[in-house]
């Protein structure tokens, strides 16, 4: 098969003739037939995970048909469409019986831990557990930006945050993420103001349903939080760090009316992150961690974006060949990219 792979951190991409990957017994190969660019498979590149072996094929938001079944799957075969979360579970441990497969004890990455969907073909373990049925009607190219962004929008905003029609959401940061925030937010019925340092992210923002937006000044925290304050009439109900910055987790958490939710959807650095507690404390606080979807809560994100004719279109800013790949990841690392880049041609 073809793939791009790099052989050591920050080296060349190249892309070239690859092995088939063996079917695993219990999961599937997947025939790619398109794959999304994440900034995660930027840091990955640079090797902010020292421990993920080389060489590498980067790669986790992906959809396509299922090319070969293993013995022990049973509820896949050959020609199905297929995506699945960026995070997959075992199907045997306490969190997965629990339907917590995005937390599980023995969680696996394809992109990460493993060789990822940035080639033809990709393995998948654990196949009845992992994998989720893409519908007729959406193409690969949106189903393969459901895996990680989307999917983590949704459940943050709607399992752990709870957020209501009406109520207001901050979205701190309206990269690919948090542009998948505004979409979920304003197809709930939630009033969405969209913050961040580029005009033309707060544009996307607002062509893809914010009420307000706020330019924020990275030099001057107080006054970003103000203008929040003031968009939402006192507050948001649910504020989102979609980012993953120390001063912008902390202004979500400044920028929430009492009793209100902070979700902590951008990943941060291993150091300790200075929340202002006693804003927490004195506001009746909640404070929100959230990591991906299983698949097995799929369904529920695909009736809502049958429901509410969730345009998905508006996060695709192009699509490129494998070829491109080496020069995507050269464009995503100097921040000169919008919206999200998919590979639909290998």
């Amino acid at each position: 098969m073809r793939g791009a792979i790099y052989e050591e951190f920050n080296g060349p991409i190249t892309v070239k003739d690859l092995p088939d990957p063996a079917v695993p017994s219990d999961g599937v190969v997947i025939e790619i037939r398109a794959s999304g660019l994440c900034r995660s498979d930027l840091f990955a590149w640079h090797g902010h995970d020292p421990t993920m072996a080389l060489p590498h094929v980067p790669g986790h938001e992906l959809a396509g048909v299922v090319a070969e079944a293993g013995p022990d799957t049973s509820r896949w075969s050959a020609g199905d469409r297929v995506t699945v979360p960026f995070c997959c579970g075992c199907g045997a441990c306490e969190q997965c019986h629990a339907g917590n497969e995005q937390i599980c004890d023995n969680y696996f990455q394809p992109g990460f831990t493993h060789w990822g969907s940035f080639a033809r073909y990709c393995a998948i373990a654990h196949a009845d557990t992992n994998l989720a049925e893409l519908p007729g009607d959406l193409s690969f190219e949106h189903g393969s930006i459901l895996g990680c962004r989307m999917i983590t929008a949704y459940r943050a905003l709607i399992e752990r945050a709870r957020l209501d029609a009406g109520e207001w959401l901050a979205v701190h940061g309206c990269g690919g993420l948090g542009l998948c925030m505004v979409l979920v937010g304003a197809a709930v019925g939630a009033r969405v103001v969209a913050i961040d340092i580029e005009d033309r992210a707060l544009a996307l923002a607002s062509a893809m349903g914010a009420t307000a937006t706020v330019s924020a000044d990275p030099d001057n925290g107080r006054a970003t939080v103000g203008a929040v304050r003031d968009a939402t009439g006192g507050g948001a109900h649910v504020s989102v760090d979609a980012l993953g910055n120390d001063e912008v987790a902390a202004n979500s958490v400044r920028g929430l009316r009492k009793q209100g939710r902070h979700v902590q959807a951008g990943l941060l650095s291993a150091r300790a992150t200075a929340l202002p507690m006693a804003t927490v404390i004195m506001k009746e606080l909640e404070v929100l961690g959230t990591k991906g979807m299983s698949a097995r809560q799929y369904p529920a994100l695909m009736d809502l974006i049958a429901e509410t004719g969730l345009d998905l279109s508006l996060l695709v800013s192009r699509t490129m060949a494998l070829d491109d790949l080496p020069a995507a990841f050269e464009t995503m690392a100097g921040f000169g990219a919008s919206g999200v880049a998919v590979v639909n041609e290998f």
